[in-house]
């Protein structure tokens, strides 16, 4: 039976709808939406506009590193050191600053590190066969020592000449009232999502993820894109230090602890696939938008913050749980 061509466009519109409705990163966007909703009408501080601003403001540190953490998982692979590289980028342009040097030359020593970590960690990884989880857990403890050793494990807050000139780039709104830190969040993840979308690169990053036995075959340069692709989430982390520490104009060697783990939460619950494969931009955007409007809301609601790990928890093992189901219904 022939198939006329009005038939063949019919199924493709359905074929189109059905995979934005599978889609996991639709249906968080979603939730944050229906969150912000009730939020709003069950407190009288969240809608307020201060309240957004800090909102919008503290998504971008975590979604900026998801940025890259999600090309990492895309491959197959995972960065745990993200929250160290990030210490470490921010206590190295600190520490550069106040020995008196611009804003140029310490931004220039920040992420001059953050490729330095992230090209050993994937050269250890993609060269050498080390597991990721094993060199990035590794690089967890290195990076936050070095950052230690740096500033003998004091606090910085003391920027050298161009002091103010930082904490405007990380704590101004330069573009009608936007705070900066959400501008080059925005900015990241349209070039992220080109990357992936539109590149070779991209196609290569999807290619290893899907099957990199597959694509070593047809002549993919695994190792080359798994180094690059670990110096890209470890350069998320550096510029995301950078921000950071404009933001809040002092620097301490605790600064991103645990930030690894909200990171990956973001990733995985915005639709990247923890087997590899899969990932967007946009996802991680909206994961860590649904982490920070969690946190957020508990202080709001009065609810105890210890509880705000169970709430990511959960939210992380539900993302999951549809990826299966999700997988379980197309092998059906």
């Amino acid at each position: 039976m022939a198939i006329t061509l009005d038939q063949t466009i019919a199924q493709k519109q359905r074929s189109w709808f059905a995979s934005v409705f599978a889609s996991q990163t639709l249906w968080v966007l979603i939730a944050v939406i229906l969150a912000c909703i009730f939020l709003s009408f069950a407190t009288s501080s969240f809608a307020t506009p201060t309240n957004l601003y800090n909102i919008t403001r503290n998504v971008t540190f975590v979604a900026i590193i998801a940025l890259g953490m999600t090309l990492v998982i895309i491959t197959g692979g995972i960065d745990l050191s993200v929250g160290s590289v990030l210490c470490l980028c921010s206590m190295v342009l600190a520490v550069t600053m106040h020995a008196g040097y611009g804003i140029g030359t310490g931004i220039a020593a920040s992420i001059g590190t953050a490729l330095i970590v992230g090209a050993f960690n994937g050269i250890l990884i993609a060269y050498l066969g080390f597991p990721p989880f094993v060199v990035t857990l590794g690089m967890l403890s290195i990076a936050r020592s070095l950052a230690m050793v740096a500033s003998n494990n004091t606090v910085v807050f003391q920027f050298g000449p161009d002091h103010d000139k930082l904490l405007a780039l990380g704590g101004g709104a330069w573009l009608f009232g936007i705070a900066n830190p959400v501008l080059y969040m925005a900015a990241l993840a349209l070039l992220t999502g080109f990357v992936l979308r539109w590149t070779r690169f991209g196609r290569y990053v999807f290619a290893i993820g899907g099957n990199e036995h597959a694509a070593t075959l047809t002549g993919v340069p695994v190792r080359k894109i798994k180094v690059m692709v670990y110096m890209v989430s470890a350069l998320s982390a550096g510029v995301a230090g950078i921000i950071q520490t404009g933001w809040l104009g002092a620097v301490t060697t605790n600064i991103g602890a645990g930030m690894e783990l909200q990171v990956i939460a973001a990733a995985v619950i915005g639709g990247a696939n923890l087997a590899g494969g899969v990932g967007t931009a946009f996802g991680a955007i909206v994961g860590a938008a649904l982490i920070e409007v969690i946190r957020n809301s508990l202080g709001l609601l009065g609810i105890n913050a210890f509880w705000q790990g169970t709430f990511i928890g959960a939210a992380i093992v539900l993302a999951v749980l549809f990826d299966r189901l999700r997988n379980l219904g197309r092998s059906e």
